[in-house]
């Protein structure tokens, strides 16, 4: 098994200084989610030979080890210029996981969750066109199900994904995204058992559930807006089960890539990321 960090927090340091903080803070493996100077949220990559070559040299360096790359494109997109430019996109992205050596890459479905059925056929599409690039540059892929996507729901992405019927195409669960997985009831040991063998990819952050007290858990303005909000906060503060999540994992016997996903403490992210992973390893390292 191996425990990432997405280093969002610290993506206003250069590469080379974010690597060395991965390193500083005891991580051995990143998952680089979007950052301005690589691979953008929704915009073409901006990453050339050079910039390649001097995040591989930081990596090397340290001994860092590059888990996957989280590239996100508008490619289930109800607009068709959007997927059009998203699947262009994914192209260059593959390429980019090419030339940095690394063999996976990690998505989410994207759409709109009150355009269902219009983004998972904007979706099936993309894949249409980007299954033939995975494959024959030999990249997996693994997606997650994210708040507001056109399938917000555990079982549902989790039957999406084996649908697709190809060993290298499996599924992330999310935990800060528990409550939406099944509607706020946060049975998180069902969800991780009906993903079964596809499941091979954790984020792991906190929040709370967004339906409870009343649906008042959060307060959003103006009343009765439509928003989908959740947090990835710290183990323990929010109201994720972790001893189902981790005793669960333990069952099952969980051997895939196990990310660190804080975003809510970037003005503590160092002390936030050192609690987190010895969380993780003193529960999944045993």
């Amino acid at each position: 098994m191996r425990i990432a960090l997405d280093p969002y927090m610290y993506r206003n340091l250069s590469l080379g200084k974010m690597v060395d903080k991965v390193a500083e803070l005891g991580y051995e493996h990143i998952e680089l989610s979007p950052r301005e100077d690589f691979l953008p949220f929704y915009k073409a990559p901006r990453v050339d030979k050079a910039r390649i070559k001097e995040f591989r040299k930081a990596l090397s360096d340290t001994g860092v080890k590059l888990s996957s790359l989280l590239p996100m494109y508008h490619w289930a997109a109800a607009d068709e210029g959007l997927r059009v430019a998203a699947v262009r996109n994914w192209k260059r992205a593959i390429q980019i996981a090419v030339e940095m050596d690394c063999e996976l890459v990690n998505t989410e479905f994207t759409g709109q969750s009150d355009s269902p059925l219009v983004c998972e056929n904007q979706f099936m599409r993309s894949m249409d066109e980007l299954i033939p690039e995975f494959e024959r540059e030999g990249i997996k892929l693994d997606i997650q199900a994210h708040p507001y996507d056109f399938c917000e729901r555990n079982n549902e992405s989790v039957d999406i994904i084996r649908g697709l019927d190809r060993d290298w195409i499996n599924y992330l669960y999310a935990a800060p995204h528990t409550f939406f997985y099944d509607d706020g009831v946060g049975d998180i040991a069902s969800m991780l058992k009906y993903a079964g063998s596809k499941l091979t990819h954790l984020i792991i952050a906190d929040t709370y559930n967004h339906k409870a007290s009343s649906g008042l858990r959060y307060i959003v303005n103006p009343p009765g807006v439509t928003a989908t909000v959740h947090q990835h906060l710290d183990i323990g503060q929010g109201e994720v089960n972790w001893e189902a999540f981790f005793g669960t994992l333990r069952e099952i016997k969980f051997d895939g890539i196990a990310t660190v996903s804080v975003f809510a403490w970037e003005d503590r992210p160092d002390e936030s990321n050192r609690i987190m992973l010895e969380r993780v390893k003193s529960e999944l390292c045993r």
